[in-house]
């Protein structure tokens, strides 16, 4: 005798609320926290999470400069950028761009954790980092949030 099925749930793309996180990243590592934010940014934490669509928050990253990597990755990973012209190659230690722009680094962290495809991009475009504790999203009303595994400080 055949049970009856139940249809698959698909979120729809007007279904969900998209709400605002606020992250304090002070201390944090970086691949850790990126992991994290990968996943809030796809909508992994949500029960109505559907690949192909974009179920995600929005997310923003306070303090981005006192982030920290562990080990020896400062010096041993490096970043590589190509102008697609030959020769156009650049690399610089993971540390030193770190340094420099905190927010391209963090950014560059969880854009290789998010899909390669369309549905990726758009979802990167919710992530907002800023190396300072100011941020101009005070009227979206963000919810503070503390990630899994983040460090207790």
């Amino acid at each position: 005798m055949r049970t009856k099925q139940t249809k698959t749930y698909s979120a729809k793309p007007g279904e969900l609320e998209m709400r605002w996180l606020l992250i304090d990243a002070k201390g944090q590592p970086v691949g850790r926290l990126a992991a994290d934010v990968a996943a809030i940014l796809r909508g992994k934490h949500k029960p109505q999470f559907t690949p192909h669509t974009d179920t995600g928050d929005h997310v923003v990253i306070l303090n981005a400069a006192d982030l920290v990597l562990t080990g020896n990755k400062a010096e041993r990973t490096m970043r590589h950028r190509h102008s697609g012209y030959p020769g156009g190659l650049r690399s610089e230690p993971y540390g030193v761009l770190l340094k420099r722009d905190p927010a391209r680094a963090f950014r560059a962290a969880v854009r290789g954790m998010l899909p390669h495809t369309s549905l990726g991009r758009k979802m990167l475009r919710k992530l907002k980092v800023y190396p300072g504790a100011d941020h101009p999203h005070e009227a979206q009303r963000p919810l503070s949030y503390q990630p899994p595994h983040a460090k207790k400080t």
